[in-house]
């Protein structure tokens, strides 16, 4: 079979199948094209016969995520923020987050300057505490989070990419774990899942560990505890950036002193920032 006939095909099987996307793509032809590079290397020669034991290979895969609604992610061991890919299995979060995208750009206008040291709480797999030491090639990064599980995978990311000199992990509930540890940059991304929008996920979802989703009937429990810590962590004029998801305009209704900054992504709203001067004492 030809590369650009299995391509269709799956793509047909996916559709059909019904499958929810998100967790690197957004459509069955989009999640199709993923299988395929990473099962036969980038880029996809249309014209290329695929050998059998790679088909019988993505034809396993193929059947996998359709029966039991595994994120592909999780079947491939493979995550990607940008052009940089991470390891990931079913102890984190399926890496994703628009803080990848303000990153591109150096967080411009917000940071004059690059920071010393630098904050990925609720770090999950390490992916924007490595695209922050990417990013920023002199930063020292701390990356935490609650769960051991997630810093074993972010443990194997940080080695993949040879980063122990420059990214600590540190096992901490927020904030209680760093002492009087202080930042020129916190960003976040944490759970922000409504108790109602967890009963409602589809399968795939069902498949991350809850503790990376949930966040109390409002989907605010993690954000008011990190809004409610994170001057203490911030040096002067330093920055927090963070990611809520679809929860803008709760947020607003609950913090209405706070004037947060929204900057443009691909999911507006979604992402705030403050300077440490903005966040209540």
């Amino acid at each position: 079979m030809k590369v650009s006939e299995l391509l269709r095909t799956t793509a047909r099987r996916f559709s059909r199948a019904g499958l929810h996307y998100g967790h690197g793509t957004h459509n069955a032809r989009e999640e199709a094209g993923w299988l395929l590079s990473s099962v036969l290397g980038s880029p996809l020669d249309p014209e290329a016969e695929v050998d059998f034991r790679n088909e019988r290979k993505i034809q396993t895969l193929i059947r996998r995520r359709i029966r039991e609604r595994i994120p592909l992610a999780y079947l491939l061991n493979e995550a990607w923020l940008g052009e940089h890919s991470f390891y990931i299995d079913k102890r984190a979060i399926v890496p994703r987050s628009v803080i990848a995208e303000l990153l591109r750009d150096r967080l411009s206008p917000w940071l004059a300057r690059e920071p010393k040291r630098a904050l990925d709480l609720c770090t999950g797999s390490g992916c924007l505490a490595l695209l922050l030491a990417l990013t920023f090639r002199n930063t020292r990064v701390d990356a935490a989070d609650l769960s051991s599980d997630a810093l074993a995978v972010a443990k194997k990311n940080v080695d993949r990419y040879k980063m122990k000199k420059r990214i600590s992990l540190v096992k901490s509930d927020l904030f209680n774990s760093l002492g009087n540890r202080k930042y020129a940059l916190i960003v976040c991304n944490p759970p922000y899942v409504t108790a109602r929008s967890m009963r409602k996920l589809p399968k795939e979802y069902r498949h991350e560990p809850a503790m990376a989703l949930a966040a109390g009937t409002d989907g605010l429990d993690l954000l008011r505890r990190i809004l409610g810590g994170a001057r203490k962590h911030l040096k002067p004029h330093g920055l927090l950036i963070c990611e809520i998801g679809c929860n803008r305009k709760t947020l607003e209704r609950a913090f209405p002193k706070i004037e947060f900054t929204w900057p443009e992504t691909s999911d507006p709203g979604s992402v705030f920032v403050l300077q440490r001067e903005q966040l209540p004492r």
